[in-house]
This record gives C-alpha cells, structure tokens and sequence, in this order.
C-alpha cells in the first residue's frame, strides 16, 4: 500500500515534491559562433582556459536568491591577500541565452595581472523581462562588495565588463551609478552599486538608433517591440543616461558597425562632461571576437591598460 501511495504522488507530482526547472537556450555558444565564424575567418582557433597558479577559482557561489531560484557568481582572485581592483563580468547571447563560463578565459588572464575578476549569471530574457537582468547583476556588485575580503577587492576600484548584450547591460549599469530605479526595491546588501569603470564590448549604446539594427532578440528582453513601448527602448539605452556620475568608458569594437549603434553619440555626451574614454577597434574581426585567437590577447591587453589607466595612473 505504502508502495502504491508513493507511484500515485510521484506520476500526479503534488507541489511539494517540484521545483521550477529553467530549459537553458543554447543558441549563442563558443562553439556555435566558432562554426559560424570559422567560413569567414578560416584562422581562427578557440581560446582555452589557461592556469595561473596565483589565482584563486571560486565556482557558483550563491549571491542572490529569489524564491528557490537561486543565482551564481564565478570567482577568480590572487592567493596574495592584496586588496585588487575588480572586474564584474557579464556574458553575451542577445539577453536570451549564453552562459557566465564563456568569461573563464578571459576573467582568469585579468585576474592573473592583478585583478579580481567575477562572471556573473543572471536572468535571460525566457526567464524574466528587462530590468530584472540589471536588478540581478548590481545585486552581484553589492554583493562582491559585502564580501570584499574574502575575495581580495578594493571596494573603491570596481569596473564593469560586457560583451554584446552584456555590453549593453555593462554600459547601462554604470550609465545609472546612483540610480535607484535601477535598484530592485528593498536588499539584503550593505554595499553601493556604483563602478568606477565600464569596459564595453560591442554592447549597442541605444536600441533605437540609426546604426542599431535591434528587433525581435531586443523586442523578447524589453518585453514591447519599440512602437508598442519606445519609452523601454529608451530607458534600456544608456546613451540617454550618461551624467556628471558616469564613470570612464573604453570601447571595444569589432568591424560589426551595427554592435557600435550610439557609440559616438555617447562619446560627444561624455567629452561635454569631462569624463574619459577610449575606443580600440579590433581590426579584420567578427563579433565575438573575445572568443578566439588571434585577438584575445590584443583584446585583454587593451583593456588591461585601460584598467591599469583608471585604477592604477592618474588621468592626464
């Protein structure tokens, strides 16, 4: 009997025993760009993950909770207890798909000249509409923030990475330093969300822009398409938030003009402001380019130099 009451709850799957299981989309991978980008770019090979026996690798640690769901960081830091600048790190996939992991190459090479570097994971956009994705990954610098000695940061010092969608996202979070609602109401963290930094990879600076081509994956993360809400389109768009708080912004740029939409707009805003940035355009180069030699290594020393300017230089 009691064998026959435990088939009977699992084949009906009463609520207690279930939980919320997100269906990943796996359409932006290294290996799906790799087989796409390859016919055009029949040299490039794929970037590895190398190990730098000064750095420190944390996986999926918990910095947010909502309901049972639960989100992760990845960590990489120096062993020495020295207080780094760090660096949040936010993956592409057009807000819908794309995985923290693919910064692993990436946010190890930074870590291993003197930064703590984290890959953030939060909400696509089959999981939840724009701004929650902003909510989540400020959720992850105040947390990073809170947390600061245990992964060796100088809260002070905080740069924000993106590439492509997290391009945008990256922008837009440092766009809105100060911003409350950016902020997802009431937190548990101590810490402010503000960066001192953004490094954007060809992220889109305005969804609605002569040079944008944004549409369906856009219209899918902002939950309107631009005529039904243009106001979203807008918001979503950093260009329309650069202020006296908005910190200094590298560019880096594939030959892809579309992923550049907004760009020198922004740039002409920040110049009125006084506020640095810098453009490196990655020649000869696809979107994605972080992906694959030969421009990681030219990719990770521009924005090292450019970290290394802000956190470490005085401005001239």
């Amino acid at each position: 009997m009691k064998l026959v009451l435990v088939l009977f709850i699992i084949s009906v799957g009463l609520p207690v025993f279930s939980q919320t299981v997100m269906e990943s989309d796996t359409s932006y991978t290294v290996f799906s760009t790799f087989n796409k980008e390859i016919k055009k770019f029949p040299f490039i090979k794929i970037v590895k993950k190398q190990q730098h026996q000064e750095v420190d690798e944390v996986k999926d640690v918990v910095y947010r909770k909502v309901g049972s769901r639960e989100l992760h960081i990845d960590a990489f830091y120096s062993k020495s207890k020295v207080a780094n600048p760090a660096v949040i790190m936010i993956h592409g996939g057009g807000w819908k798909s794309g995985d923290k992991s693919h910064l692993e190459p990436m946010a190890i090479e930074i870590a291993s000249i003197g930064y703590s570097c984290f890959a953030v994971e939060y909400r696509l956009s089959p999981e939840a509409k724009y701004p929650t994705a902003i909510f989540d990954v400020k959720s992850a610098i105040q947390f990073i923030k809170d947390n600061a000695a245990k992964f060796n940061v100088d809260t002070t010092r905080v740069a924000i990475l993106g590439c492509s969608s997290g391009g945008q996202m990256a922008a837009l979070v440092g766009t809105t330093n100060g911003n409350k609602s950016f902020e997802e109401g009431k937190s548990s963290h101590k810490s402010s969300t503000n960066v001192q930094a953004v490094v954007n990879m060809d992220g889109v600076l305005a969804f609605k822009h002569p040079e944008s081509e944004e549409g369906e994956v856009a219209t899918l993360w902002l939950g309107s398409t631009y005529e039904e809400k243009p106001e979203i389109w807008n918001q979503a768009s950093a260009l329309y938030h650069v202020d006296e708080n908005t910190p200094p912004i590298l560019f880096v740029n594939s030959d892809v003009t579309r992923f550049h939409a907004g760009r020198d707009d922004m740039i002409a805003k920040l110049d009125k402001f006084g506020i640095y940035s810098k453009i490196k355009n990655i020649h000869n180069s696809p979107h994605s380019f972080w992906f694959f030699h030969p421009w990681f290594e030219e990719m990770v020393e521009s924005t090292t130099d450019f970290l290394d300017k802000i956190f470490k230089t005085k401005i001239n």
